[in-house]
């Protein structure tokens, strides 16, 4: 039995398992990534920043305001998840880069190109050039307010038309028993809007009227002359008070001239009053430096006789 071989085992019919799959990691998630809702309340809450700022820039105080509200509504309990007003102002300035594209596009498609981007039109309300020019539009489509009525006609006595005519009595001479007058009434015309100029009373001497525009040219012509002479007057008022303005300004500088002339003339006097003090002065010293010298020299004379008498005494 030791010596026989043993045969190996049948191979088995099924397959050997596969290897298990490789195991991913998961990708990290971007902390900026934003979801479709939170854009819409960014876009809302800059929107309504925007326009009230008279769609202007937004500052920090507002872009705070603007993460507050998106943190608001979609915030959570991990700090990571909250916006910050950077992020809120990269987030906008990424839309607003995308909404260039798409009105990019739309413009080269001569309008054929529909926008299917969720943002585009509220974008497009806000920063596009029908929004900016919306404010424009709704000032000049308003229409203008109605005229008020106008007044009633009253005729009153110090009106330029025409009064009314009054009923004129028609007197019949058949009847004595008609006594009483009936009445005619004329058909006046309806006024027009510019007043009719009075018209001159038929029967009345036109002398009159010239009499009074005689009288008025004259007033006129009085008033003309009383105005012309008063500008006159004034005229040579305004030229006396030049004339005496340049005369007081010349005896000013006459008296300046004056001053300056004699304080020039005592400068004079005093600096050759200080150049004789300055010779005298010299002059002294030069006589006390001959009087020093003088003396010096007797000095030495003296000094020299008296070495001499000495010596002469020594070898004598």
């Amino acid at each position: 039995m030791d010596g026989e071989t043993q045969t190996p085992p049948p191979p088995s019919s099924q397959p050997p398992p596969p290897p298990p799959p490789p195991t991913r990691t998961p990708l990290p998630i971007r902390e900026d990534c934003w979801s479709e809702e939170q854009s819409a309340t960014l876009i809302e809450a800059w929107g309504e920043r925007h326009l009230e700022l008279n769609r202007g820039n937004l500052r920090q105080k507002h872009w705070q305001e603007v993460a507050d509200a998106v943190n608001d509504r979609h915030g959570s309990s991990i700090k990571k998840a909250r916006r910050t007003d950077v992020q809120c102002k990269n987030r906008i300035d990424t839309l607003k880069k995308k909404y260039k594209v798409e009105k990019a596009k739309i413009l080269a498609s001569s309008g054929t190109f529909i926008s299917k981007w969720p943002f585009y039109s509220r974008l497009d309300m806000l920063i596009g050039p029908n929004g900016s020019n919306k404010k424009q539009q709704q000032h000049l489509a308003l229409p203008a307010p109605p005229l008020p009525p106008p007044p009633p006609q009253l005729m009153s006595p110090s009106s330029n038309s025409p009064p009314l005519a009054l009923p004129l009595p028609y007197h019949r001479r058949t009847t004595p028993s008609s006594s009483l007058p009936h009445a005619t009434v004329v058909p006046v015309a309806p006024r027009s809007k510019r007043p009719a100029p009075n018209p001159i009373p038929i029967g009345i001497d036109d002398s009159c009227f010239r009499r009074n525009y005689s009288a008025v040219a004259a007033a006129a012509a009085a008033s003309s002359d009383s105005e012309s002479s008063r500008s006159s007057e004034e005229e040579s008022r305004r030229k006396d008070e030049e004339v005496d303005g340049v005369k007081e300004l010349a005896q000013a500088i006459t008296k300046f001239g004056e001053i300056y002339e004699k304080v020039e003339q005592v400068k004079q006097r005093q600096m050759v009053e200080l150049e004789k003090q300055r010779m005298e002065f010299m002059k002294n010293l030069e006589f006390q430096r001959m009087q020093l010298f003088m003396d010096w020299q007797v000095q030495l004379e003296k000094i020299k006789r008296s070495k001499r008498s000495t010596a002469s005494d020594v070898y004598g």
